[in-house]
């Protein structure tokens, strides 16, 4: 077993040090003396706060308990950009801002000006882990088992792993790449952490798409689910998916024109990828965006599209484009340069 995290890397996020309560009922802690000490710190008069989607309500009220205790001439703004992760920084705001606070990712992209805040879960993940030894190989038959999960667990991520070694697990673990911040950890785009030797992997974690994509790139693993937000335990079973993108990719070799998509995202350019398309193909047109969905493309004059930006808007949003979305690796199939079999799962590696 190689995993190195430590209970004080996760101390200023874990819910058992909240110190300053917020008025409205929450799951989280919002690290609210964190970010005023930093305030008072730099003397700021702006503040950003950014938001994923699904914590995108809690804003008003996370600056209202914030306005309670800062200086009256502080001016407090709310992100209304789009936000998937850490790779979706909203650098307008960031820019007019002395403090400007992240929530709900772990750090990607270093700064002094950025706070990140990943706001663990207090969910328990101990009665799941206790469902998915049902789906596990018994220790006696295969005592290796890798074990991942996402930001909103890693301070319990220790504590599964002893877990998971009390009942005789041989428990294989490691950091990936740059991208990911903890031992453990993986990330929508980014499976690198899974790379174990272990046939069989336990990931927790909500959401399937994760578990999915991570299955995708090592198609030779188990990936045991153990979702301690939906309280279910099932296996990813990526073969419908797969169906999935074969069909995409099919149509995709018709096309004559294609939209070269350039994400403006400060993480999730792929500027060398999209270039080698465009040198490689007379009919490729490069679109540069920052937000990529199915509307901004309608006006495009294109036969099908290939997205250097974040994966997951080909995967999850796929099926709403009106023309074939693929991947890089995928184009290189639907341009007759690689055969269909090599048909994987678009991640990125490295940072920045």
């Amino acid at each position: 077993m190689s995993h190195e995290a430590s209970d004080e890397q996760y101390s200023e996020g874990d819910l058992r040090n909240t110190g300053m309560n917020l008025r409205h009922d929450r799951e989280w802690d919002y690290e609210l003396e964190r970010i005023v000490d930093e305030i008072e710190e730099r003397d700021a008069t702006k503040v950003g706060l950014q938001f994923p989607e699904g914590l995108k309500r809690r804003g008003p009220a996370v600056a209202d308990d914030l306005r309670e205790v800062v200086d009256d001439d502080i001016t407090i703004m709310l992100s209304g950009q789009p936000c998937y992760g850490a790779c979706d920084l909203d650098t307008f705001l960031m820019r007019r801002t002395d403090v400007f606070v992240h929530f709900g990712h772990s750090p990607m992209k270093e700064s002094d000006k950025i706070i990140y805040v990943p706001l663990f879960s207090n969910v328990d993940p101990f009665p799941i882990l206790e469902d998915s030894l049902d789906e596990l190989e018994d220790p006696e038959d295969d005592p290796a088992v890798g074990l991942v999960t996402t930001a909103q667990h890693m301070n319990r991520f220790d504590e599964m792993v002893d877990w998971l070694e009390e009942r005789g697990y041989e428990v294989h673990t490691r950091k990936g790449d740059d991208r990911l911040t903890s031992e453990g950890q993986v990330l929508g785009c980014n499976y690198a952490s899974a790379d174990i030797d272990a046939e069989q992997v336990l990931y927790v974690g909500g959401g399937k798409f994760h578990p999915m994509g991570l299955a995708m790139e090592y198609q030779e693993k188990n990936v045991v689910i153990a979702d301690p937000v939906n309280n279910v335990v099932t296996i990813a079973d990526p073969d419908k998916f797969l169906k999935q993108r074969y069909a995409t990719v099919h149509k995709a070799m018709d096309a004559e024109k294609w939209g070269v998509i350039f994400c403006t995202k400060i993480g999730q350019g792929r500027w060398e990828i999209a270039e080698e398309i465009l040198d490689n193909n007379e009919n490729a047109y490069l679109i540069t965006m920052d937000e990529v969905t199915p509307d901004r493309l309608l006006n495009f004059d294109m036969d099908a599209f290939v997205n250097t930006g974040c994966p997951r808007i080909t995967t999850d949003d796929g099926p709403r484009f009106k023309k074939p979305m693929v991947t890089p690796g995928e184009y290189e199939i639907a341009m007759g340069n690689k055969p269909l079999e090599d048909l994987e799962f678009d991640t990125f590696h490295g940072t920045w």
